[in-house]
């Protein structure tokens, strides 16, 4: 399978319309969402293009491709537009022997790792692309924004398939990769 992967699209049409014209340039399989998908939040300005409708519309129409968690922005109300769950804090994929755990970075990240086994832990939250391999074998990538990239940072996103990572610019180009050795899951129970 290939995913895209992306988070802390917080409204903005015109980075997710970006993000879906590379999700199909490229074939991907799947869509998973690490939160912030339709609001800006307090500490946010305005997205450029915000229109939350037409986001979730856009998103509704591929619903059964999408695997979602919940970000710091994301609620019940956000939750009542879409027609897939956001609401829950983590979500966890195994792809070809390959442990994914998916969050947004609020409740998990690398300073708070989770107790489930993981090969990759994709997050989003800081809006700081990094793909960073730990000691043990396993990596935690975060996937930046498209919508408010920060620390001097273009907007990004991610796409994995087949045991590689890649942190791509909205124009799909990549920005740093990392393949993962083909071997049983690492243990990151801490």
């Amino acid at each position: 399978m290939k995913y895209l992967i992306v988070s802390d699209i917080h409204g903005s049409l015109p980075a997710l319309d970006a993000v879906l014209h590379c999700y199909e340039r490229e074939r991907c399989d799947m869509l998973l969402l690490l939160g912030d998908i339709l609001n800006y939040g307090p500490r946010n300005s305005l997205p450029e293009g915000l229109n939350p409708q037409t986001v979730a519309d856009r998103l509704n129409a591929m619903a059964a491709d999408i695997v979602a968690v919940r970000g710091n922005c994301d609620s019940e109300v956000d939750q009542m537009l879409l027609n897939f769950p956001i609401l829950a804090d983590y979500a966890c994929l195994a792809d070809n022997g390959c442990r994914l755990f998916l969050t947004h970075g609020h409740l998990y990240n690398e300073q708070q790792l989770p107790t489930w086994k993981f090969d990759i832990m994709l997050c989003g939250h800081s809006h700081l692309p990094h793909i960073t391999p730990r000691p043990d074998g396993s990596i935690v990538a975060n996937t930046g924004s498209p919508t408010f990239p920060k620390g001097g940072n273009p907007p990004t996103f991610a796409i994995y398939e087949d045991r590689k990572l890649s942190l791509r610019l909205l124009d799909g180009s990549i920005l740093q990769t990392h393949i993962l050795p083909s071997s049983p899951s690492v243990s990151t129970t801490l």
